[in-house]
């Protein structure tokens, strides 16, 4: 028995120093082995045998250095970007893409398939199915496993879609669970401001940041938190529900059923639809962003009323978790260095000076595509060993 349970806590000591190395790979991006030692204050052999493990197992790969330099240059071991690969399945209200990218996180257009969401759950099963097959059939290395990121309220007792108000086709339901089930390969389902914040945390500005927030603002308005290190989840996985708090009780209705919620008021789906009443026809993304552009002065009410939801639900989750950074991902306010000005400018009128003063508050780097390969790959490391922090 004695010799079982060394031989146990000798491989997990193993494993603990190799998800060690491959955390510092994902930040510092490729390293020598020799910047590895340094760095991790492990001795040269144990690194040695670590990254010559996650080679063997196609976690990582070693790529000559750009720039030779004097004498033998040692080479460079990176996340495999060639060898290997997940998938990222992100599934939206209107379109469903789904994205091969390399364990490094790089997504790229040629990689990425997309087409209109379904109005049936087993029509989108077939979608996600078909496209991932296709991508499965052009990779020319291991594929790990598949992020499939929603919209919903995922409940991480039961492992379902409690309740999805922009997507209802969703409710009750585990697509990274059937997904997996047909393609027989690793899925993992994940709720889509949480993933953003793996991705922010990992491939964006939050690098080895432990707290900080995430407020997605697209079609719904979301709240992902990591605090310590760790996703606050709640008790079943669905804290930061902060776009059903009602705002305005007279308002129009929201895909939850209640009325006047702050996601009606503060999201580029808010603003589209304010923009589209106005011209009196249904309008993409792309076509407000474009006459936001080019007739600004036609629609300064509606800019303004979005402005001041956005900076009160900014406001609320400083205010509520106290974060060193807010990252806002978004497209119409966000994604305009003014209008988001604008924004950051509102929230200090609302926002507790002391939480303020210590708070950023930034346009997120990372993409949904992304979020969905983060949440993979996070997956992948927390399954390889635990976190020793």
């Amino acid at each position: 028995m004695a010799v079982q349970k060394n031989r146990i806590e000798s491989t997990l000591l193993r494993r603990i120093n190799e998800r060690r190395l491959l955390e510092l790979i994902q930040q510092q991006g490729p390293s020598s082995r020799a910047a590895l030692t340094r760095i991790s204050g492990l001795t040269a052999p144990t690194v040695s045998k670590a990254v010559d493990s996650l080679l063997k197992v196609g976690f990582v790969e070693e790529i000559d250095p750009r720039e030779q330099a004097l004498g033998r240059p040692g080479r460079l071991v990176r996340m495999a970007a060639e060898s290997a690969a997940v998938l990222g399945a992100v599934i939206d209200a209107q379109v469903c893409c789904v994205v091969a990218a390399g364990l490094d996180g790089t997504v790229t257009e040629p990689q990425t398939r997309r087409f209109a969401t379904p109005c049936t759950y087993a029509a989108l099963l077939d979608g996600l199915e078909k496209t991932c097959q296709e991508l499965l059939g052009g990779s020319t290395g291991r594929v790990h496993g598949i992020g499939v990121s929603v919209p919903g309220l995922v409940n991480e007792r039961l492992q379902e879609i409690v309740f999805c108000p922009n997507l209802h086709l969703l409710d009750k339901q585990n697509p990274a669970r059937d997904l997996e089930q047909r393609l027989g390969m690793p899925c993992l389902l994940l709720q889509e401001t949480d993933a953003l914040c793996l991705s922010e945390r990992m491939y964006g500005d939050a690098r080895g940041g432990n707290d900080f927030a995430m407020l997605d603002v697209t079609t719904g308005l979301g709240l992902g938190v990591m605090s310590g290190g760790q996703l606050l989840a709640g008790h079943s996985g669905m804290a930061g529900e902060v776009g059903h708090i009602t705002v305005d009780p007279d308002g129009i209705r929201c895909g939850c059923g209640n009325r006047g919620c702050l996601e009606t008021l503060a999201t580029d789906a808010a603003l589209i639809r304010m923009v589209s009443e106005k011209v009196g026809r249904p309008l993409a993304c792309d076509d407000v962003a474009s006459l936001l552009n080019e007739r600004a002065g036609d629609f300064q009410h509606e800019v303004r009323t979005v402005t001041e939801y956005t900076a009160i639900a900014i406001a609320a989750v400083i205010n509520i978790f106290n974060p060193t950074t807010l990252f806002v991902h978004g497209t119409l306010l966000v994604g305009s260095a003014e209008r988001f000005a604008r924004v950051v400018e509102r929230v200090k009128q609302r926002t507790l000076t002391a939480s303020l003063a210590d708070c950023r508050i930034v346009a997120a780097r990372s993409s949904k595509r992304q979020a969905a390969v983060a949440g993979i790959m996070d997956h992948l490391t927390n399954a390889w060993a635990p976190s020793i922090r």
